[in-house]
């Protein structure tokens, strides 16, 4: 798994971990100070973030934990896999298009990254050079012919 996007994981995970043992303890300690908690808007706020913080943190403890058991082996070496780039020919627009498959975190449709998990992720996934792809989009369905592939094994080289 790309190493920059596990370290984005455990940058965040300190940030909030940070703000959840040392800011948010701050700022309810303070609120306290203003009496009656029934009508304290601060104090509610405080406890609502931390209740935020804690379920993010939790959330991202959960998936760098999943990334961080990711077996490289099992990610195929002539098809399309996590990290793999691919032409792709659309047949309706009779353009060609490039995407890089990448985890649901990393996504970018703009810059071309897409999840494994996007319906032409999804679609891609397992298939070869030659495979031509129908695919359900919310825009509708599409149809895309696989000119080119690079795997993540293929640039690791």
């Amino acid at each position: 798994m790309p190493a920059r996007l596990l370290q984005k994981l455990e940058d965040e995970i300190r940030t909030l971990e940070y703000e959840l043992h040392n800011e948010l303890p701050r700022e309810i300690k303070k609120a306290r100070e203003h009496g009656d908690l029934s009508e304290n808007a601060e104090y509610k706020a405080a406890k609502e973030r931390q209740g935020i913080v804690s379920a993010r943190l939790g959330m991202l403890k959960k998936r760098l934990a999943e990334l961080s058991m990711l077996d490289m082996s099992r990610i195929p070496r002539d098809a399309v896999g996590l990290g793999s780039t691919v032409l792709l020919y659309d047949v309706q627009a009779d353009s060609e298009i490039s995407y890089r498959l990448v985890t649901s975190e990393e996504a970018n449709a703009a810059q071309g990254a897409i999840s494994t998990n996007s319906p032409i992720g999804r679609g891609l996934l397992g298939k070869q050079v030659g495979d031509v792809v129908d695919v359900q989009t919310p825009a509708g369905g599409k149809q895309f012919e696989i000119r080119r592939l690079t795997t993540i094994h293929d640039e690791e080289k």
